[in-house]
């Protein structure tokens, strides 16, 4: 059953209707999916997760918001995620599923907020390093983004949970991910790191959600 919740987002002055898919026996699973439409439209993803509330989030701001920024992080633990657990009935910790810069948005504001998250699904997330990713320099946010990534690679440890990375073979982002794979695991989190056929592009991630992201729900709700 598909339905809109309105959220209210003050730190980012703004507001958003989250599209939410539920199932008709209750549960108190929650995945949250940055980028939802596009998941939706191009992975069917809601199909893939049976037995949870899917919840579908857009951005009004996409490059802005999923630059790593404190504020989107604010609104989404401290604002959306408690007036969607409302909504649905359920305060139980989420998991968050995202891709590309909406992968990076997902680990920030989960090493913010630890508190809010379960688990993290991570496809070929922007993690920008300079050693790696020179040719991104000029995006507005590149120093945003490559300070927050220097700041998880020197972490002694984290906030860790289990977390599912993707990224595909032939793609600029894949010595990063690896990178931050490796970090990931000496913080504790508990690591599928998956190196799969294809690029940045949503053909790779669809094809990479089987059998990684039921894995790691596996994992989180069982």
């Amino acid at each position: 059953m598909w339905r809109d919740v309105p959220l209210t987002l003050s730190a980012l002055r703004a507001r958003v209707d989250a599209r939410v898919w539920s199932p008709r026996v209750p549960t108190d699973r929650v995945v949250v999916v940055h980028d939802g439409d596009e998941y939706e439209h191009r992975a069917a993803i809601s199909t893939l997760i049976p037995g949870a509330h899917v919840v579908l989030l857009p951005a009004a701001d996409r490059l802005e918001w999923y630059s790593a920024s404190p504020a989107y992080a604010k609104a989404l633990a401290r604002e959306a995620l408690p007036q969607l657990a409302a909504a649905l009935g359920t305060d139980r910790p989420v998991v968050g599923v995202g891709a590309s810069l909406g992968a990076l948005a997902m680990l920030h504001a989960q090493r913010r907020h630890p508190e809010r998250f379960a688990g993290l699904v991570l496809q070929s997330g922007s993690f920008f390093q300079p050693r790696f990713d020179r040719q991104e320099s000029d995006f507005r946010r590149w120093l945003r983004i490559v300070r927050f990534t220097g700041r998880v690679e020197r972490a002694a440890d984290g906030p860790g949970v289990p977390i599912a990375l993707t990224c595909g073979r032939v793609e600029e982002n894949l010595a990063n991910n690896r990178a931050m794979a490796q970090a990931l695991a000496r913080q504790g989190y508990e690591v599928d790191h998956a190196e799969v056929r294809g690029g940045h592009d949503w053909p790779a991630w669809r094809a990479a959600l089987d059998p990684h992201l039921s894995a790691l729900l596996h994992k989180v709700f069982s």
